[in-house]
């Protein structure tokens, strides 16, 4: 929940980080394996509708796969952080993958392996006019039942897993490509090879990479965002906005005050320096603590440049109201000091 939510994490990342292109490939990779999963889901679903006598029959090799997918979440995280279910759920998804696209030895339990691409085969029948074939996993049974994944049927069709995976490659990972990011060169080669060369486009040739991105972000950009926005309410250009307003303020307070010292003016009159030393000594103390202490009362957090959210997470807000209190306390010491000083020192007319 805002202000730790993945939207806040993402404009953190944009804005402050200047390194937006790291979660924008794991997103990416996140959405070619749910993907994928839609994918194989449509497609066992349309096993179970068209050829029921499957389930009589006894189960196919590939009819197996499907069987015990299961029900397929899109869990977060590094694949490392997995349970083991879900860790085979996976391995049997880009088994299942790699298999349609041509390669029937492949066994389901192994995350390694390579592979000629079918997508090019499939490519040259439909324009010689042929209708290309379902997965090659039903090549066994009668041809009456075989079911045509790029079907109308289907929303997800096989060409676009083959172009989520080569847009993956040629806009994050190639030398000179659009938002190239830094990664290992060997887990570079490792999918460059298997795109490019292999044929492969299931979610495994990305494992390596994203796993290396999240633990990347986990190490160097999260704890930076979770001191931005639980101990603060403040982006960047509005601590520096502070910063000179406090300045200001504090200067015009000082030099108001030392002529009011040096022209003997009365106190009634000098009761105005409340005005430049409170704005001065608030703006100064939001700039250094990071924290609006009225804003953050209100339960606002700034996620871009004077646009305000509320903050949702109560454990957030009763810190953020923790340590607000704490430096409106202080903002009041120092201010309540400064204009005692000035409205109470005698004056002397020079």
């Amino acid at each position: 929940m805002a202000p730790v939510d993945l939207f806040s994490f993402y404009i953190f990342m944009r804005d402050q980080q200047r390194s937006v292109d790291y979660l924008d490939f794991w997103l990416d990779v996140s959405q070619h394996m749910s993907l994928c999963r839609h994918y194989v889901r449509e497609l066992r679903r349309s096993v179970l509708v068209e050829t029921p006598e499957l389930e009589k029959a006894g189960s196919k090799r590939s009819s197996y796969v499907l069987d015990h997918l299961g029900e397929m979440n899109d869990p977060s995280g590094p694949s490392s952080n997995l349970n083991t279910d879900e860790r085979m759920k996976d391995q049997h998804l880009s088994a299942f993958l790699r298999q349609e696209n041509g390669n029937v030895n492949h066994s389901p339990h192994s995350s390694l392996g390579s592979q000629q691409s079918g997508i090019r085969r499939s490519g040259d029948r439909a324009l010689n006019g042929e209708r290309p074939p379902r997965a090659s996993f039903m090549t066994n049974s009668s041809p009456a039942h075989i079911t045509d994944s790029n079907s109308p049927a289907h929303t997800v069709a096989r060409a676009d897993i083959r172009a989520s995976a080569e847009k993956i490659l040629y806009t994050f990972l190639l030398p000179g490509s659009e938002r190239e990011i830094i990664l290992p060169q060997g887990i570079l080669n490792d999918i460059t090879t298997s795109i490019e060369e292999d044929g492969r486009d299931d979610p495994e040739v990305f494992d390596a990479a994203k796993d290396y991105t999240f633990q990347a972000m986990e190490r160097d950009a999260f704890p930076g965002f979770l001191r931005a926005k639980a101990l603060g309410n403040l982006v960047p250009p509005s601590s520096f906005l502070r910063l000179c307003l406090g300045l200001l303020g504090l200067f015009g307070g000082l030099w108001a005050g030392f002529a009011c010292i040096f022209l003997d003016k009365p106190k009634h009159i000098r009761c105005w320096l409340i005005l430049p030393f409170t704005i001065g000594v608030y703006s100064l103390s939001s700039q250094q603590y990071s924290i609006d202490p009225v804003l953050a009362l209100a339960g606002l957090s700034e996620y871009t440049f004077m646009n305000w959210s509320r903050i949702r997470e109560p454990y957030i807000r009763k810190l953020l109201n923790k340590r607000a209190m704490m430096v409106l306390f202080f903002t009041v010491l120092i201010g309540v000091a400064l204009i005692v000083l000035f409205i109470f020192v005698p004056g002397k007319r020079l």
